[in-house]
């Protein structure tokens, strides 16, 4: 059995599209035949809720999961899509960070319960997309001690390079000292607004410092995909054709040609 590719969405940053990535990516990947995992790990659980999981669904939940109460595969619930499930997250996790700082292995719970889900019957995902919370955390130290690669969604907005050099810092900290593998997968433009002057420039000084590291997909401010959540759905399932649907289509198509360029590599 294949291991799951696990891409961990982190950025310190809160309100740069985050948990509207792992939504919209994970559906989109859904759609075109992977089978997919989301682990909401921020307390807020804007993950969950945007899949219409409710609090009375969330019988367990990733809290109970870095505690070590319960395993991934006992929380994991179904969504609306096909092919993709979401393991959800609950306010819990405010304290988790306390409970669980004197353990020897608190930096791997993640990693540890990925590793127990990949290894049992009957489950096969071939991407689990973690939804960090927006800071640096112990709970996101925990995702990128557990990811294959870091996918980093930046608002294109005047402060977006300052966050980004900080981020950097701590991905390379966590790659010396708790995971040898981890890269940064991508870097994903967000809220890209046309007629703003400023949000081009953000796009060529990102360009400029990243390289090819960032997607060539950007995904637009879009009233369309800000709505969605409080219907419950992911905005390909609310609205498949507005601009910020398809642009999640495109970035999920260059997500897997990258896949298959590293394979090869």
């Amino acid at each position: 059995m294949s291991q799951p590719r696990v891409l961990a969405l982190a950025n310190q940053k809160g309100g740069v599209g985050k948990t509207t990535t792992a939504i919209n990516l994970g559906t989109a990947l859904a759609a075109i035949g992977e089978d997919v995992l989301i682990v909401d790990l921020d307390p807020q659980g804007n993950a969950s809720t945007g899949f219409g999981i409710g609090h009375k669904q969330r019988v367990h939940s990733t809290y109970e999961v870095m505690v070590g109460d319960c395993d991934l595969r006992t929380t994991v619930v179904e969504t609306a899509v096909p092919r993709l499930h979401i393991a959800p997250s609950t306010l819990d996790l405010l304290g988790v960070e306390l409970e669980i700082a004197g353990e020897r292995d608190r930096t791997f719970k993640l990693r540890k319960a990925i590793q127990a889900l990949a290894a049992s019957q009957g489950v096969a995902y071939s991407y689990i997309l973690v939804d960090c919370p927006p800071s640096l955390n112990l709970l996101t130290i925990n995702a990128m001690a557990a990811a294959d690669a870091i996918l980093v969604p930046l608002q294109c907005e005047f402060f977006a390079l300052e966050g980004l050099s900080q981020l950097l810092k701590t991905v390379e900290q966590v790659r010396v000292t708790l995971n040898p593998g981890l890269s940064i997968h991508g870097i994903v433009l967000t809220m890209y607004d046309a007629r703003n002057n400023l949000s081009g420039q953000v796009v060529a000084d990102v360009r400029q410092f990243m390289g090819d590291k960032v997607y060539q997909t950007i995904i637009p401010r879009n009233v369309r995909v800000s709505e969605a959540p409080s219907y419950g759905k992911p905005a390909l399932l609310y609205d498949l054709k507005c601009p910020g649907s398809q642009a999640y289509v495109r970035l999920a198509s260059e997500i897997i040609q990258r896949e298959k360029s590293l394979r090869a590599a």
